[in-house]
């Protein structure tokens, strides 16, 4: 199966053949990324007067990651990013990606070249660490402000939507910690509510009708 997909604002994407889904939305990998993760996320806790703490369910390309680690040096602000994957892409595979041109930015490799299961400062404002494993098998070491929640789709890793889930992530997450997702099923929106999240839709990116950003309240 070919795995390279360019979405519809020409970034690429890949395509999973062990769940039949792509890592982005078709109508474009780097739009729903801004528009998601950084917008609606990271960019609400931005100016900060102490340093950040993300977590990311699914580092899949890396583009989340990236686009955080520009955020952090354009506003100067301390970030420590940790990301979760248990199916990583390869080397090969990431060198493929187009995300280095489309950004102004030759950074993007070094996200995966980093060494899994280490804090690497990758800059005085990204330290960075990923971890080769499940979500459920992740021992958190800090609390967080921000979530980006960036699994499958709920029809094909249901066990990763689950109120159980949600609530093992409220707690690594700081008080007033946001939790952004490109999901707004009802499923999700119920899990994260029973969680102790207070949960709110928000107009999606490209023609997608809405996204959920949670608050630990």
């Amino acid at each position: 199966m070919e795995r390279l997909i360019t979405t519809a604002d020409g970034s690429h994407s890949l395509m999973s053949p062990l769940f039949n889904q792509q890592y982005h939305s078709l109508q474009g990998a780097l739009t729903e990324s801004i528009h998601i993760y950084i917008n609606l996320g990271l960019q609400s806790k931005i100016p900060s007067p102490h340093p950040i703490s993300i977590f990311e369910m699914g580092f899949g390309t890396g583009l989340n990651a990236l686009l955080a680690w520009q955020l952090a040096e354009t506003t100067q602000t301390p970030v420590h990013y940790t990301t979760v994957e248990a199916y990583p892409i390869t080397l090969a595979e990431a060198r493929q990606l187009n995300y280095p041109s489309l950004t102004n930015t030759e950074d993007f490799l070094a996200l995966h070249q980093a060494g899994w299961g280490e804090d690497i400062p990758l800059s005085p404002y990204f330290t960075f660490r990923k971890e080769n494993r499940t979500l459920q098998e992740l021992s958190h070491r800090r609390q967080y402000e921000v979530i980006f929640y960036d699994a499958f789709d709920p029809r094909a890793q249901p066990e990763l939507w689950t109120t159980e889930i949600f609530t093992n992530i409220a707690a690594q997450t700081a008080p007033n910690g946001v939790l952004v997702t490109y999901s707004s099923k009802g499923i999700v929106k119920r899990a994260l509510q029973a969680a102790g999240f207070l949960v709110t839709k928000h107009r999606g990116p490209g023609k997608k009708f809405h996204v959920l950003k949670a608050v630990k309240i």
